[in-house]
């Protein structure tokens, strides 16, 4: 089982499989390391990595490409149709960025869910396969080199987008992270031929995001021209359902009992002394942790939907602004209803300290 050309396809194991076999098969790799530092990484690194000047030239122009192509679809269709629609000015700031992330997202997510089920590649239904016939600088499949051209450049492009062009939110700086931390998983996978687990990862994430920008849109579009339109709460509050059970069930359940397995159990067993073991495994476990930092917010999230009945996004600022100009506006008007008699000049004081000021990060 696990060996190269193998076609038995393995159950998948429990978290307590996972953490016992995992943790076993990291502590023989870390004993089977005869030699480690940085002149043997340098080497293994210059052994294995295959990746050409035109693949990285063509890296960066789609990420610039990217960044035109949202500029433009912003400019000439989602401002516009934010206008048409009527939305709340807080809303139609934010509407092209979510309708910006659901194309690409949705486009993706097709994409590798085609590569997964509807193609020859068996790796959702047996991740150890995986790294069976695995080779150094082997040929990576078009369709599959497509796939990681197309979210490599992506990720690039969203370092830029999240600190220039997206809305900064209370977890912007981890979203940075999370960008760098992808981007590193693609582009050293796909440089050392572990694109098939690539694949699977990115599959296991980005149903996410679609549901998360679908959710996002229909709140915008719930309030359009004043009203108040039930089709778009309903669909808003069924996205946010789907949204949680689909982030648990692909990125806490299936994506460490799936993916983790494979690539700390399986991967050594197809494959001894596989390259950068421990660098790809602390990366992917990096992804989960903060996996499960973002399933906080989502509960913060279901805990507020219970409480107001009202789909929000937890991690904004605007709500908490909010407050603090209304608890500010609340106390200007008790001031200036004891200082009523005070001279103009006072007054305008009171109005100028009553000025909500922009938040700074």
């Amino acid at each position: 089982m696990g060996s190269a050309g193998s076609v038995e396809v393995e159950p998948m194991p429990g978290y307590w499989e996972l953490i016992t076999r995992g943790s076993s098969a990291m502590l023989g790799a870390w004993r089977d390391c005869d030699h480690w530092g940085l002149e043997s990484s340098k080497r293994t690194l210059l052994d294995n990595a295959h990746i050409t000047w035109t693949e990285i030239a063509l890296f960066f122009f789609c990420a610039f490409l990217w960044t035109i192509i949202r500029k433009r679809l912003t400019e000439s269709l989602f401002k516009p149709l934010a206008q048409w629609c009527r939305l709340m000015p807080k809303d139609a700031a934010k509407m092209p960025e979510s309708a910006w992330k659901l194309v690409f997202y949705t486009m993706s997510w097709f994409y590798s869910t085609y590569l997964l089920f509807f193609s020859s590649y068996s790796f959702f239904n047996n991740p150890p396969s995986v790294f069976y016939n695995w080779k150094s600088g082997m040929t990576v499949p078009t369709d599959i080199a497509i796939a990681y051209l197309i979210q490599g450049s992506f990720y690039g492009h969203s370092i830029y987008a999240t600190v220039n062009m997206d809305t900064w939110r209370k977890d912007s700086a981890v979203m940075v992270v999370h960008h760098i931390i992808t981007l590193a998983l693609i582009s050293f996978s796909y440089a050392f031929r572990y694109h098939n687990v690539g694949i699977l990862v990115l599959f296991l994430h980005d149903i996410n995001d679609v549901l998360l920008e679908f959710t996002k849109l229909n709140v915008y579009l719930k309030a359009r021209g004043g009203g108040y339109h039930l089709l778009n709460d309903v669909l808003s509050n069924m996205g946010s359902v789907s949204f949680s059970v689909t982030w648990f069930w692909f990125r806490l359940y299936w994506f460490p009992l799936k993916v983790l397995y494979a690539t700390c159990v399986s991967s050594v067993k197809s494959v001894p002394n596989i390259p950068f073991y421990f660098f790809f495994n602390t990366l992917l476990f990096a992804l989960l942790l903060m996996n499960i930092y973002w399933f906080l917010f989502i509960v913060m999230f279901v805990v507020k939907l219970l409480k107001v009945k009202e789909v929000n996004d937890v991690r904004e600022y605007e709500d908490e602004d909010a407050r603090k100009a209304a608890k500010e506006r609340r106390k200007d008007a008790e001031i200036n209803d004891d200082d009523a008699g005070h001279h103009n000049s006072t007054k305008r004081k009171h109005v100028q300290n009553g000025v909500t000021k922009d938040k700074h990060l």
